[in-house]
């Protein structure tokens, strides 16, 4: 900054005092006179073109046309400066008491390139060094204390390039004043520039320049104003090292001119993350090496508040974010666009939001981030007190639910939003102790179930829109509820009397508990094993849950108990079809009629068996009876009339065989 300083100077003293020195000597000599004593100092050509008027007194100084400094020998972008004309005045009287007072500088027009070569020379160091020229510390613009009572520059253009870093900063639009009333004490600034198609104000108010122009750090208070952006700056700055610490408010709108002068796209905010309205405020701290901490800060989104304690580094592939964030009723529940109607989990009654999700703003940068808060309210979710954790990494966000209070019970577990492509959503969630009918009434605007459950849940989802997520869903897990209630259907009442007329208002079942497992594909929950235990009822089912369409195809098969033991009693299979909004409940007489059919057609069969044993066993049994009187067969215990004819045959061969051995040893 003060080679920079000085560099102006330069121009402004060699030309006003030679000016002052010649002023009896034709303009055109004073022009070749101080563009060879600023060649001379700073080692660069200036170039006046046209003529040259000089004054004398109260003020010494020039007006020129245009105006031309080289660049330096390393450069190929042209000249340094260029303008179309200069007004340069200092006052006589100041002069002669050695006093270098400014009473006015103006450029017009001027074209400005400043540059750091890819081995770190700035193109605005002019003399010493192997730069050229003379200029030592000591001269006007360093070690000699200057006033300046106006500088002004009008319709300039303003570029810096960093060859090594391979970045261009560009104003064009430029307008601005400097006043420097005294060389150790205060000193204002006034822009306003138009950065990558963004309009811009800036005022600047330096508590004292002289140790400023050194780099250290003094008082600043800083103000910017882009489009709906207000940002103030109040505390201490310098620039070498470049850092600054002090109070910062900004309120940033809806981010568009911030974004517009970074040059960068706006990201597509969700509402509550500020889509509409971001503010932040706190004690700022920015480091030499680009870091930025912020403490005791309040962030702003949209209508939620947040307070934050955040650290900002720069070193890495990408921005790193940590934070500890504090919360009151943390509003989200327009965060996926849905824009339902509260109490409609964000749906219409005809189905999910098909409003596109943009994630995109979740690779801007990484970031680990603990949140606790009061209350959150998903829109299709209300928690109470909430503890979790979010690690962001290459537009991955990790969620781990350490603490969330919902509907009388408790969440734990980890649930992850993938924006690396697309979108998509995964969790393995554990819900214990909840309270079934409020949770329901907000996540699908179901009523009728009332009770405790416990949930479990392994799921994962892709698309980019609430309805695609729904319809392309898979999972597992599984259900367990106590003592509750089924309002809208009476299954014991139903059963008695074969009506399907009991349900709606008035109309409920009472149970002792639900359970069963279910698995989730492409949008559609599957259950084969569900139980329901009530005191004159129980009921199995199965059959599927259209998530992504929303809509009901469902079989239980209700017993009305008559007997203490839980025998007996009437089974009519209940058939609930239709959408979530408007169930369908009918008895299902057809597939009763069907399953009487084939129980009688068994009992038909048992009889037949039964029959065709007996027949058998009368037949065994005349047998015997006619084998024993007849042929002497006498079955003992155990043995068939087959097996007692064997033995009788194999006795009469033993005493033929003995008759035979008689005889022939008798013969002998």
């Amino acid at each position: 900054m003060r080679w920079l300083i000085r560099s102006v100077l330069a121009v402004v003293v060699a030309i006003g005092l030679i000016a002052g020195a010649v002023f009896m000597i034709p303009a055109e000599r004073v022009a070749r006179i101080a563009t060879d004593r600023f060649a001379a100092i700073t080692g660069r050509t200036l170039t006046i073109e046209g003529s040259v008027r000089p004054s004398f007194w109260p003020t010494l100084g020039v007006t020129t046309g245009p105006v031309t400094i080289s660049n330096a020998d390393w450069s190929t972008q042209g000249p340094m400066l260029r303008a179309e004309a200069l007004e340069i005045s200092l006052d006589a009287a100041a002069l002669l008491r050695r006093e270098v007072k400014i009473t006015g500088i103006r450029a017009t027009a001027p074209q400005i390139v400043l540059e750091r070569s890819r081995n770190g020379r700035e193109n605005w160091v002019f003399g010493g060094g192997g730069a050229g020229g003379t200029a030592t510390p000591g001269m006007a613009g360093e070690g000699t204390p200057f006033t300046l009572d106006l500088a002004e520059i009008t319709d300039g253009t303003l570029s810096f390039i960093d060859h090594g870093a391979g970045t261009l900063f560009a104003l064009s639009a430029v307008n601005g004043a400097v006043r420097i009333p005294s060389f150790s004490g205060p000193a204002d600034v006034t822009l306003s520039a138009v950065m990558n198609g963004q309009k811009a104000d800036l005022t600047a108010k330096i508590a004292q320049f002289a140790p400023f122009l050194e780099g250290r750090v003094v008082g600043v208070d800083l103000s910017l104003t882009a489009g709906a952006a207000d940002v103030a700056f109040a505390g201490r700055a310098g620039f070498s090292p470049m850092g600054a610490e002090g109070k910062l408010m900004a309120d940033l709108g809806d981010l568009v001119a911030i974004t517009g002068l970074a040059g960068v796209a706006r990201p597509s905010l969700p509402v509550g993350l500020g889509a509409s309205g971001v503010t932040v405020a706190g004690d700022l701290t920015l480091t030499a090496k680009g870091s930025a901490h912020l403490r005791g800060g309040t962030v702003g989104l949209d209508g939620n508040r947040l307070t934050v304690e955040a650290d900002l580094t720069t070193d890495g592939a990408r921005p790193k974010l940590s934070a500890q964030v504090g919360a009151g009723a943390l509003n989200l529940s327009l965060v996926g666009g849905a824009g339902g109607a509260p109490g409609t989990g964000g749906t219409s009654p005809a189905g999910w939001s098909t409003a596109p999700i943009d994630v995109s703003g979740m690779g801007a940068l990484d970031a680990s981030i603990a949140l606790t808060a009061d209350s959150v309210d998903l829109g299709g979710a209300r928690f109470g007190p909430t503890r979790l954790t979010m690690t962001l990494d290459r537009a991955r966000a990790v969620f781990d639910l350490r603490q969330i209070a919902a509907y009388q019970g408790n969440v734990s577990g980890q649930f992850v939003v993938n924006g690396r492509s697309g979108l998509s959503l995964g969790g393995d969630l554990v819900v214990a102790g909840v309270a079934m009918q409020p949770l329901l009434q907000d996540v699908a605007d179901y009523d009728r179930l009332i009770g405790t459950g416990d949930l479990t849940l392994k799921f994962l989802a892709v698309g980019n829109s609430v309805d695609a997520l729904m319809r392309g869903l898979s999972g597992s897990g599984s259900i367990r509820f106590g003592k509750g209630e089924l309002r809208g259907l009476d299954l014991a009442g139903m059963l008695r009397s074969l009506d399907p007329g009991f349900v709606g208002e008035g109309q409920k079942t009472i149970f002792d508990g639900i359970y069963g497992s279910y698995a989730i594909e492409k949008g559609v929950l599957s259950n084969y094993d569900l139980t329901l235990k009530a005191p004159y009822v129980t009921a199995t089912g199965s059959g599927t849950v259209g998530i992504g369409t929303r809509t009901l195809d469902y079989r239980l098969r209700p017993t009305a108990l008559a007997e203490a033991d839980g025998t007996g009693g009437v089974m009519v299979p209940l058939l609930i079809t239709g959408t979530w909004a408007a169930p369908q409940f009918r008895l299902d007489l057809e597939s009763l009629a069907k399953e009487r059919l084939a129980e009688e057609a068994k009992a038909l069969e048992a009889r037949a068996r039964e029959e065709a044993a007996a027949a058998t066993d009368r037949l065994k049994e005349e047998l015997r009876a006619k084998a024993e009187a007849e042929l002497g067969l006498v079955q003992q215990d155990g043995e068939s009339v087959e097996d007692a004819a064997k033995r009788r045959s194999q006795e009469a061969l033993e005493a033929e065989t003995g008759r035979l051995l008689n005889r022939l040893l008798g013969g002998n």
